[in-house]
């Protein structure tokens, strides 16, 4: 994994405007002393832990030179594959400016969520020959993902100042039109994923104000390319890199600096590049479903002001009339929001719980009410063991929690006993509290679900489904009280979103842990010699949506056998015995086709011990006498010899 490492951006001629501000993370929290921390990291023997505090130091606010730094040491270890815990990815940065600068930031981005990038920048200003050229150094490094890096420049240039509106949009439709092209032809090429970045306005006006009214005018052509890009994308299935937005809200000079365009082309300064790299590194970890489930909030002096214990319930600030109480009321309304897009909401507090509560069922100005949590804990116990418990109760990774807290006392307590949890540095003024968990993007999407929308329903409904379940008077009673069915068939396009979240998400009941970008699944599901099943559950109670899916490819050296190439199954229908008729069904697609026996591998991780058994549950059988890579256990089923389960699950039909 060796890789030539680009210094600071002095290596190219170039000096920074000290008139240029700095995008600072202001979310994550400072290094003690950063060199020391450097230093202690290089002197560790082993390359696996000097990987292990490099990733740890990642995560704290770095500026452009410590982040060069950072990338120097990275680059010096003598990887011959990923460790354990960290995913290698193959990103190609196409462009039409100067990016070499972004390469060091999107590498140390990716060490903060254990991405191993592999970066590589394509001739300046030759993207579109890198994509059409057969010979291009592109082929070689083979992408798993092709980032689009490109100016507007070209296409402000080719329209006049006195274009009319109808001229403008002939010369857009014509760029986007080409873009399209390449994005297919890449993903042709190359089965990768895309992501288009959006375009920045450097431009300077012509007429004031009056630009936005005139169509031709730099800054109103930009506006307009960028909608129609971002309308190109999403018919095509391309995720945006907004730097756009980003660069308006920091403000163009925070973003674009004339000298280093002047000199080096650079249309994102040194100084952003951080942030930028942070930015790519998001969405490459939503692509593999690392993005953040679950926020807990703490209460006192986060979702209100003052102490509820000491203050009571009317003494709190909360609500309309006062900074404060608006400003912890925007707080609650952007946990709202989040909710409503499937972010699960938990409470983790110091306090007596009717006491805490009763704010939620009582205060007249609270938006959030108990509802709206799925698991609340507030107590006098330690708020780390507290954080667990809710990641037991939700089913869920510990590293999928965001803790928000107003004390740097109880922050830096969850920093040092569970790194896993992402904790924001919260600023002293509340009025910045959603400023700062926006900025930091711990849940970002790349997809939205039927599921992601009715997430908090399905979460009720299973605490019905476990409240029926207490009483029972046993698991099969349980099970055919349930009334289960299930409806299942091969991968569609209308569920292809969903199939792609549940098998870069789930982490328990994840056979081989392989990830896979909607590119790879749409292959799979269209070769005719695999076998791709999804399944959705559904019992009295209602829906539990598409809950498992499962990918069989022929074997390489043996006919009509199949090799389960991954199965995963959401942790909400654990116990339900799903996986058995997911089996039932397995078994009859593949003797459908004339298959004589499955081979399963299960690769061991940190999180899916849960299943550790499943396949000789299922009557596999341990084939011992094979080497296989990966610490895997592989697992022969002759489908001959296969004896359908009692899953209690009836047939509901088969999905379109």
């Amino acid at each position: 994994m060796r890789r030539r490492i680009h210094s600071s951006c002095n290596e190219f001629g170039l000096t920074m405007s000290v008139t240029s501000r700095c995008p600072t993370m202001n979310w994550m929290p400072l290094a003690a002393n950063f060199r020391e921390d450097l230093r202690a990291a290089l002197d560790t023997a082993k390359p696996t832990g000097c990987l292990e505090k490099l990733a740890s130091l990642a995560g704290y606010r770095l500026g452009f030179l410590e982040t060069v730094q950072l990338d120097r040491a990275f680059g010096r270890l003598d990887l011959k594959e990923a460790p354990p815990g960290f995913l290698p990815i193959r990103l190609a940065v196409l462009s039409s400016s100067t990016v070499d600068q972004l390469a060091p930031a999107i590498r140390v981005a990716g060490l903060r969520r254990r991405l191993l990038i592999d970066v590589h920048i394509g001739a300046y200003g030759q993207y579109r020959q890198d994509v059409l050229d057969p010979s291009s150094s592109l082929r070689q490094f083979a992408p798993q993902t092709m980032l689009f890096s490109l100016s507007g420049r070209e296409v402000i240039a080719g329209v006049p100042l006195t274009a009319t509106l109808e001229e403008v949009d002939r010369i857009i439709a014509r760029f986007i039109g080409e873009l399209r092209s390449l994005w297919q032809k890449a993903r042709e090429t190359y089965n990768a994923a895309i992501i288009q970045q959006t375009f920045i306005d450097v431009t300077d006006p012509l007429f004031g104000s009056y630009d936005r009214l005139v169509p031709g005018a730099p800054t109103r052509v930009l506006a307009r390319l960028n909608d129609r890009l971002c309308e190109a994308a999403a018919q095509d299935g391309v995720l945006i890199l907004d730097v756009a937005r980003v660069s308006e809200r920091d403000g163009i000079d925070a973003w674009f600096d004339a000298g280093s365009w002047l000199q080096g082309k650079l249309e994102i300064a040194p100084q952003a590049a951080p942030l930028y790299g942070d930015l790519v590194a998001r969405i490459l970890a939503a692509q593999r479903g690392q993005s953040k489930k679950c926020l807990v909030l703490d209460l006192d002096n986060t979702l209100w002001g003052g102490v509820i214990g000491d203050d009571g319930l009317e003494g709190i600030v909360i609500g309309e009339g006062s900074a404060a109480g608006e400003a912890h009321l925007a707080l609650q309304r952007y946990a709202k929001q989040l909710k409503e897009r499937g972010i699960i909401l938990a409470v983790c507090s110091k306090n007596d719980a009717k006491t805490a509560e009763a704010v939620f069922h009582e205060h007249p100005e609270m938006l959030l009410r108990r509802s709206d949590i799925a698991a609340f804990l507030a107590n006098w116990d330690d708020k780390a063991e507290n954080l667990k418990t809710i990641a037991t109760r939700l089913n869920i990774g510990i590293d999928s929690l965001v803790f928000v807290d107003d004390n740097p006392v109880e922050r830096a307590r969850i920093r040092q006993s569970l790194p896993a949890v992402a904790v924001p540095e919260l600023p002293d003024d509340a009025a910045h509290y959603v400023r700062c968990l926006s900025d930091a993007g711990y849940f970002e999407a790349v997809a939205l679900t039927s599921e992601d929308r009715h997430r908090a329903e399905l979460y009720e409904a299973n605490a019905k489904r476990e409240a029926l379940l207490g009483s029972a008077q046993s698991m099969d009673d349980f099970l055919r009280g349930l009334e289960m069915s299930v409806v299942c068939g091969p991968f569609t396009t209308v569920d292809l979103a969903r199939i792609v979240q549940l098998f870069n998400k789930t982490n328990q009941f994840n056979a081989t842990t392989r990830r896979y970008t909607s590119e790879e699944i749409t292959h799979f599901a269209g070769l005719p010699n695999v076998l791709t099943l999804q399944f959705r559950l559904l019992d009295r109670i209602g829906d539990n949506g598409l809950v498992s899916a499962m990918i069989l490819r022929p074997t390489a050296d043996e006919e009509k056998m199949l090799e389960i190439d991954n199965w995963i199954m959401s942790c909400r229908v654990f116990g339900r015995r799903l996986e058995f008729e997911a089996m039932n069904i397995a078994v009859e697609a593949a003797r459908q086709l004339g298959i004589k026996g499955f081979v399963a591998d299960y690769i061991a991780t940190p999180k899916n011990s849960v299943i550790s058994a499943l396949y000789p549950s299922l009557g596999f059988t341990a084939v011992s006498e094979l080497k296989v890579p990966n610490g895997a256990t592989r697992w022969f089923l002759n489908l001959a010899d296969y004896v359908a389960h009692q899953s209690y699950i009836a047939r509901a039909g088969v999905g379109a």
